[in-house]
């Protein structure tokens, strides 16, 4: 009898690792892009799998081209871009932390300040962007202190997550966090994920018809930095190297990085399965199994 029973565990525990999909492609390990940089945030990938990314105390937001490989400089004066998004119209997202703003820059580089203070106090730092497939786009306002301000104080006591509407209406969408920082949604708009880097915490939320986050609850205990989805509803978290969690916030797979920080990371590549990881001075792809989450 313990015989049998030994069997026909260990026959589940090998159909479930049959059914879960290898995540990593086969031999594929962190390649070193470049570390020519001062620290890397913010990754986001175009139409065509080409990723942008800033260079923050630089001040710039470079372009890594998904087909020749190659890296260059996109906008130099970017406003101390941080997190980066893509918007349908192929304008890129930027949480300006210069004067905590958030811009849209034109593929000629044009910039339209979307917002520029909220109920005339300025900003703590919009620092993540997510873009519902609706159009409201949700970002995270942290505070951290940049040696490149005047003032040293909040405005804004609370750190939070705002919601601007196509219409451009802004508006406070989810309160009760100490620091949120990175954000990523699925692709039918329905679910919200927000990491508390502070609290340590990530949390879901579900998100109602007209927007609001509601049904808030714990995803898991560990706070990240930036953060992104894969195809399988994979969530993928940052801070030391990449954790991977499965939609239920077990996790699944763990990517060491050679560096104290990993900051951000996002799907791009001419097939969405290049891994883009920014850590510190540097910058790493690693080839995947699975695309990112479609947008």
């Amino acid at each position: 009898m313990l015989k049998s029973i030994l069997a026909l565990t260990i026959a589940i525990l090998l159909s479930a690792c049959a059914g879960q999909k290898q995540l990593i492609k086969s031999g594929s390990t962190p390649r070193l892009l470049s570390d020519q940089f001062s620290f890397t945030e913010g990754p986001a990938a175009d139409a065509s799998g080409n990723v942008y990314f800033t260079d923050q105390p630089n001040d710039r937001i470079y372009k890594w081209d998904a087909a020749t490989d190659s890296l260059s400089v996109f906008m130099e004066g970017a406003g101390r871009a941080n997190g980066l998004y893509f918007d349908a119209s192929g304008n890129l997202l930027a949480a300006a932390d210069n004067k905590s703003e958030l811009w849209s820059i034109s593929p000629q580089k044009e910039v339209k300040v979307l917002v520029e203070n909220f109920e005339n106090k300025r900003l703590n730092g919009p620092n993540d962007i997510w873009i519902a497939p609706n159009g409201n786009l949700y970002f995270t306002d942290p505070f951290y202190k940049r040696p490149y301000w005047e003032h040293s104080e909040k405005e804004i006591e609370a750190e939070q997550v705002y919601l601007l509407t196509p219409a451009g209406d802004l508006r406070i969408a989810a309160t009760d966090f100490v620091k949120p920082n990175g954000i990523i949604g699925t692709p039918n708009g329905k679910t919200l994920y927000i990491a508390d880097i502070g609290a340590n915490k990530t949390y879901v939320f579900t998100i109602a018809e007209n927007g609001d986050l509601t049904n808030k609850r714990l995803f898991t205990e560990q706070g990240s930095d930036g953060m992104t989805l894969d195809s399988a509803g994979n969530v993928y978290l940052t801070g030391k190297g990449v954790t991977i969690y499965d939609p239920k916030g077990t996790q699944v797979e763990h990517i060491p990085i050679p560096k104290d920080w990993t900051a951000n990371v996002t799907f791009g590549g001419t097939d969405r399965k290049t891994l883009f990881i920014t850590a510190q001075q540097a910058v790493y792809l690693l080839e995947m199994n699975v695309q990112g989450a479609k947008r």
